[in-house]
């Protein structure tokens, strides 16, 4: 008994260190729980890994376990949220953990945030782990050519707008491209106006044109495959956001849904791809990644018939 409370205290303190370094975000301490908690989860296998010059550009890489560096498994790059200036992915291996023991090879991005990430500088850093994940994975058991992009909130935005502006990645986005779907969690892809002093204001207020900033701005038929889930409770971003882009990409002949999930809120759809709150949307990371399967599998089909 004693040893158990002498390994809860333990894990209570680095978890507070952790989630003061993170801004006080209770995701630095979730971070530590689900490390330690009872379930089926991918492992850690390397970084932090530069892709730029800039602490904050790097990547870690997250595997089932028991998979070897040739298994060619489909990739998921994720990408954290934070209002684009707070977070880091070394806050989010809950969310490389789960996706990984799904039977991907998870790369969880970071990219610079506040004022040194202002507009276009974390789109920016975005494509370029994107990039650095499609010249890199095959070495670490990830297939190139299978690439889903997905994130949280901010990170889903960032996801959403490298898929559907060309300027970005160009043909890996573009029809047949490495790049097959966008799983996004309560992103917001069409808010404009910015609210005045607020986050987006400050990281994109600056932008010309302003639409730049707006995925749903980009919505085209070609663009890959997009799933776009929300809470209902969601007061952050609202769900509108999610409808609207789906709608936009529909009635340009391309391919998207919508996943509205009963009682959940803009933390609940994250914190529920963790171990420990896995139940505050239970259904959320099996949706996810049945989705990233489909996806996954027409860049098969697509090859084949290449």
């Amino acid at each position: 008994m004693r040893l158990l409370l002498m390994l809860i205290v333990g894990l209570v303190v680095a978890g507070i260190s952790v989630g003061f370094a993170a801004r006080w975000q209770l995701i630095g301490l979730l971070n530590v729980a689900d490390r330690v908690w009872a379930g089926n989860a991918g492992a850690k296998i390397a970084g932090p890994i530069a892709y730029g010059d800039d602490p904050q550009q790097a990547v870690d890489i997250y595997r089932p376990h028991g998979a070897s560096a040739d298994a060619r498994l489909p990739v998921i790059v994720w990408f954290h949220g934070g209002g684009w200036d707070s977070g880091g992915r070394e806050f989010y291996g809950f969310a490389g953990r789960a996706l990984a023991a799904e039977g991907f090879v998870v790369v969880v991005a970071g990219y610079r945030l506040g004022e040194a990430g202002r507009w276009p500088g974390f789109v920016e850093d975005g494509a370029a782990a994107v990039r650095w994940a499609h010249a890199n994975i095959a070495a670490h058991g990830g297939d190139p050519q299978r690439i889903i992009l997905s994130g949280h909130s901010a990170g889903a935005h960032i996801a959403a707008l490298l898929a559907l502006d060309t300027d970005q990645l160009g043909d890996l986005v573009s029809a047949g491209g490495a790049v097959r779907g966008v799983a996004g969690l309560a992103g917001p892809y069409d808010f404009l106006p910015f609210e005045s002093g607020g986050s987006a204001d400050r990281a994109m207020g600056a932008a010309q044109p302003i639409a730049a900033t707006q995925p749903i701005t980009y919505a085209r038929g070609d663009a890959p495959m997009l799933w776009l889930a929300s809470g209902d409770a969601d007061r952050t971003v609202r769900p509108r956001n999610s409808r609207a882009l789906a709608d936009a990409v529909k009635a340009a002949g391309g391919r998207a849904e919508t996943k509205l999930y009963p009682g959940v809120d803009h933390r609940d759809i994250l914190t529920g791809l963790s171990l420990p709150l896995r139940n505050d949307a239970p259904t959320v990371l099996a949706d996810l990644a049945a989705f990233a399967r489909v996806a996954a599998a027409s860049g098969e089909a697509q090859r084949a018939a290449d």
